[in-house]
């Protein structure tokens, strides 16, 4: 089992490896009380594991967004940068039931959960795209990579242009070329049917709502409607 000097030096680590505003520490720390918050609902959840996994999760986020190839894929980067980091810190036990929290917990990943602290990684993660807070990582990440704040373009023509494999689940390749409101469609109206938990699944509806009616006056809004 790793101690808490261990979580602090995991922190540390990655803090270091953010400087991406929506996914940095404080998304991080969101995501693990996330974790804990859910784990109230679940039986026999190994604790030790889902917290290494939280605070790791997102390591390689910078290193994706700045790849404008659409080769990397930060949930498979990061369990083997977690790999290296868990076995500098003395951490034997358990790593693989971490790495596979840490590939599993992506939205646009071929890789699924199969335990239960991957699930409530996995959901954890995707409660934090909802609601006013996902609406507020959406436009900081629109400012820090020079995103417009809204696209007209269908998505067929952008799953042609700018995702990989055109598959709606797929990566995006250049990050500056995606919108708010298309990753409303691409991604987050179809959290709620990808969630794992019970508990996990009775939160999306109003957030999703709020962001339903939130882009829609935005729309309107730009079209210079009153």
């Amino acid at each position: 089992m790793i101690r808490e000097t261990g979580y602090q030096k995991i922190e540390e680590t990655v803090a270091r490896e953010l400087s991406c505003s929506a996914h940095a520490m404080e998304h991080v720390m969101r995501v693990y009380n996330l974790c804990l918050h859910l784990t109230k609902y679940e039986l026999n959840v190994d604790l030790d594991v889902l917290i290494t996994a939280a605070l790791l999760h997102d390591i390689a986020r910078v290193r994706e967004f700045n790849d404008k190839t659409g080769s990397i894929d930060h949930s498979v980067l990061g369990a083997e940068m977690a790999d290296k980091i868990l076995r500098t810190l003395g951490y034997s036990e358990k790593i693989a039931h971490v790495k596979h929290c840490i590939a599993a917990h992506r939205f646009r990943s071929k890789v699924k959960p199969q335990t239960k602290e991957a699930k409530i990684l996995f959901d954890a993660d995707k409660l934090d795209v909802l609601g006013v807070i996902g609406v507020a990582r959406s436009f900081m990440m629109a400012g820090q990579y020079g995103q417009k704040i809204y696209s007209d373009i269908s998505i067929q023509e952008y799953l042609k242009d700018n995702v990989v494999e055109e598959k709606a689940d797929g990566r995006v390749r250049d990050i500056s070329k995606h919108t708010p409101n298309l990753e409303f469609e691409l991604k987050f109206k179809r959290v709620p049917e990808r969630l794992y938990t019970q508990k996990a699944k009775e939160i999306p509806k109003g957030r999703l709502r709020f962001m339903e009616n939130f882009v829609e006056k935005l729309k309107r809004e730009i079209k210079g409607e009153l």
